[in-house]
């Protein structure tokens, strides 16, 4: 997994309650195997019409939207269905954080695992923060220092996890997690008996 440390770029507002996973990434596209790709079905029932035109009264297909580092979504970001597809389909768009009044706790649990930030804002920090930037805007996110700044340069802190952030600090996905302890797992492993061959036991 990529470490995360800060992030500089647009941003692109999504400012409705209860997104869920469904809308993020619509089941008919959980077919393929790769962790890639999804990003172009992301948000696919309010992107496109029935001819697969885009809608221009959609959020994302804003011009101001186009290459959006960030997203700022609405309370409950993230509900619904467990799908770890959903986090993949935004990371593979491009977003690289998404920021909220709250989130689906396995939706947010998710995103830490593929490298994806979710940084939740209360409801009286985000709203000055969506109207002090629009979409399009340049904003800087830093992990490091827990930080939102904004494009005349005024700081949002953020609260977040410690272990959470200690592994999107250092690019650790659970194997990463695991392989920090490759010694210890070496020791326990050379300390155990050898294992005995029941098939050939049986054989005799």
């Amino acid at each position: 997994m990529k470490a995360f440390r800060r992030v500089s770029g647009p941003v692109a507002v999504l400012d409705r309650p209860d997104v869920d996973t469904d809308q993020i990434i619509p089941k008919q596209f959980l077919k393929r195997i790769e962790r890639t790709g999804f990003g172009q079905f992301l948000f696919f029932d309010w992107r496109f019409d029935a001819d697969g035109n885009p809608r221009p009264e959609f959020e994302l297909n804003a011009p101001a939207a186009a290459g959006a580092k960030i997203l700022v979504g609405g309370a409950n970001f993230g509900c619904g269905s467990s799908r770890e597809h959903a986090p993949w389909a935004l990371q593979d768009y491009g977003f690289e954080v998404v920021i909220a009044p709250s989130f689906g706790d396995i939706f947010a649990t998710n995103c830490v695992k593929v490298g994806l930030v979710p940084i939740v804002l209360p409801p009286d920090r985000l709203r000055p923060l969506i109207e002090a930037v629009g979409d399009g805007a340049t904003v800087e996110v830093d992990l490091e220092r827990q930080a939102i700044i904004d494009p005349a340069g005024r700081e949002t802190a953020f609260d977040f996890d410690p272990f959470q952030r200690h592994c999107l600090l250092n690019g650790l996905d659970d194997i990463g997690r695991s392989l920090t302890h490759e010694d210890e797992i070496t020791a326990y492993e050379s300390s155990r008996p050898a294992r005995v061959n029941t098939t050939a036991l049986s054989a005799g």
